[in-house]
């Protein structure tokens, strides 16, 4: 297929105009000349790694959430580097807000869905939901077996709790100011938490944000074959 055909499916669901200013999301690599599309690997981050991977299973095409970089490349540019002809697309923030994506499937994945949920702001999801702080915490722990709470005030009862997929702890102050009073989240800081007065939960900036996957494979998968790269968050447990 007709690889800007397979980027429209996505930014009907994701403008890509939405993204936030610093952002990158887009063509990260159009390579001239390979505009018919067969196979595509779908990745978190777009590594040397995932190149050979996608290489190696002979995919046209590389789509990520995570930009490579923050300035583009053009063909002439990747000839020049002498790097694989290979098309490589992101989308990134636009993906984060858009309705269905990165905190949306999160929401999903932990089985809130059908609760009654506000989109408060761009990039944070509140669930109404009253539940036991120590049950969603076996909750979480059970899916997201790596995660870590912050509970400063000892609440025992959620009432309204904040998702944000990746790195949300700058929205901390909002989630409160929204009524929330927990958050989920990845890539919390030390000072962060300890200031906090809501409950915090780090899932993981990987976990949070690798089912966005699984969106893309539906936008795209009835017009070309969908692999997934290999991926694991550089994190690892060391006691289990």
């Amino acid at each position: 297929m007709d690889k800007y055909e397979i980027i429209r499916k996505i930014e009907n669901f994701a403008p890509v105009d939405t993204q936030e200013s610093w952002d990158c999301s887009g063509w990260v690599v159009n390579a001239a000349g390979l505009d018919d599309v067969n196979k595509v690997m779908l990745c978190l981050t777009v590594t040397d790694d995932v190149v050979k991977q996608a290489i190696e299973q002979n995919c046209d095409m590389i789509i990520s959430h995570h930009p490579m970089f923050y300035i583009s490349l053009n063909s002439a540019l990747v000839s020049k580097s002498h790097a694989p002809k290979i098309n490589i697309y992101c989308a990134h923030t636009n993906m984060d807000k858009a309705n269905g994506g990165t905190t949306d499937t999160l929401i999903e994945k932990l089985g809130f869905s059908d609760f009654k949920l506000n989109i408060e702001h761009e990039f944070l999801r509140i669930v109404e939901k009253e539940i036991n702080t120590d049950i969603f915490s076996d909750l979480i722990g059970k899916i997201f077996p790596n995660a870590r709470i912050v509970n400063p005030k000892n609440i025992n009862t959620l009432h309204k709790i904040a998702f944000c997929a990746g790195s949300g702890s700058e929205f901390i102050k909002q989630a409160q100011e929204l009524g929330a009073d927990c958050l989920v989240t990845g890539d919390l800081k030390f000072h962060t938490a300890l200031e906090s007065s809501i409950v915090l939960y780090d899932i993981g900036h990987f976990e949070s944000e690798i089912p966005i996957l699984t969106v893309f494979e539906k936008l795209i998968s009835n017009s070309v074959e969908v692999v997934y790269a290999q991926e694991v968050s550089p994190f690892v447990t060391l006691c289990k």
